[in-house]
């Protein structure tokens, strides 16, 4: 006959056997059908009872990682990595992609260059890193200037090689991760060469909301001056790369954000938190559109309330329609919009 486990007291409180691998898969079960708010009071409470096990943690930050609750998937994940919990590398490669959506490059810098120091990188990933690590120097470097620095003109000479052409076959490579890569490694080099397919791409549908965004930021910081047509959410725009403002610099963006925090900031840090993070995924994706509505107040609203929903709070959509001053028609319309493009995944490099 087989022993039975026996119960566990904790305070007090008895604990049944087996209840922390049911609440584990009532979790990881949730998070598969994207209740993430679920999965995330389930995992926690499973951790309560096994706090080092390595699928409970990785199951609640990536919980909280959907549920954009990053700061939260940030410390645990850097916790895990301090404790040795998980699989190493996986766990600094969900690490960096929590910086990343956190837009901490700087820290992304430290933690690679310290994997670099003490060779903990295995040969056949060292690329890999090596270029994460080049696209977030950059990334850091634009995101904070000196001030007491007199900015410099930079200018690219093309040397006799890059004078022939160059192909970087974006068409021909399917996965995500290893476009954005690709694409990434142009930050260090003269992009003129690329230009023409890099034209192409952008003026295509098939090419990646993401993606372009990313290669548009590149095409500004190199000063290209030429028309380009940008093809996004079957939309297309003409635009001068040089005339465009930073993705993060967007009027309308800011716009949002100030509504955010007129509306949250005091009152509840952490819903405006989610809010604005996902205004900052929705802007990024989608620049350099202004997606209807044109309603500024229904763009604020409609991040106010998914994240009000993602964080399993209460729906008071007609509330945010007095609080906002602006029709629920519009709101919902915004969030319509949203919707789609949070279907649009980031690359988890």
């Amino acid at each position: 006959m087989k022993k039975r486990e026996p119960v566990k007291r904790i305070d007090n409180v008895i604990f049944f056997p087996g209840l922390e691998k049911r609440l584990t898969d009532k979790g990881l079960e949730n998070l598969e059908k994207k209740k993430f708010n679920e999965a995330i009071n389930l995992l926690e409470e499973a951790r309560e009872h096994d706090p080092d096990n390595d699928e409970i943690l990785i199951g609640l930050v990536l919980a909280y990682f959907e549920a954009s609750s990053f700061q939260k998937a940030k410390a645990l994940a850097k916790e895990m990595l301090h404790k040795g919990i998980g699989d190493y590398l996986q766990m600094v490669d969900l690490y960096l992609t929590v910086l990343i959506q956190l837009h901490e490059y700087q820290e992304i810098v430290a933690t690679i260059e310290v994997l670099l120091e003490e060779k903990e990188i295995p040969p056949e990933k060292h690329d890999h890193f090596l270029t994460i690590l080049q696209f977030s120097r950059r990334m850091a470097e634009n995101r904070q200037p000196d001030p007491d620095t007199e900015t410099e003109s930079i200018t690219y000479d093309i040397t006799p090689e890059e004078t022939n052409v160059h192909e970087l076959n974006l068409f021909s490579i399917d996965n995500l991760n290893e476009q954005m890569l690709l694409v990434s490694s142009l930050a260090e080099k003269n992009i003129r060469p690329y230009l023409p397919e890099i034209a192409e791409y952008l003026a295509a549908e098939a090419g990646h909301p993401f993606l372009k965004t990313i290669l548009l930021s590149l095409l500004k910081e190199q000063e290209i001056d030429r028309e380009l047509s940008v093809m996004k959410f079957e939309m297309e725009k003409k635009v001068i790369p040089t005339h465009l403002p930073e993705v993060r610099e967007e009027p309308r963006l800011k716009e949002v954000k100030a509504l955010l925090e007129a509306q949250l900031e005091s009152e509840d840090p952490v819903l405006f938190e989610n809010s604005f993070r996902m205004a900052e995924r929705n802007f990024f994706i989608s620049y350099p559109f202004e997606l209807q509505p044109k309603s500024t107040a229904a763009w604020a609203a409609a991040f106010h309330h998914l994240a009000e929903y993602y964080l399993g709070m209460d729906i008071k959509i007609h509330h945010l329609s007095g609080e906002y001053e602006v029709p629920v028609e519009e709101i919902e319309e915004a969030i319509a919009m949203i919707e789609v493009i949070e279907k649009i995944s980031y690359p988890n490099i």
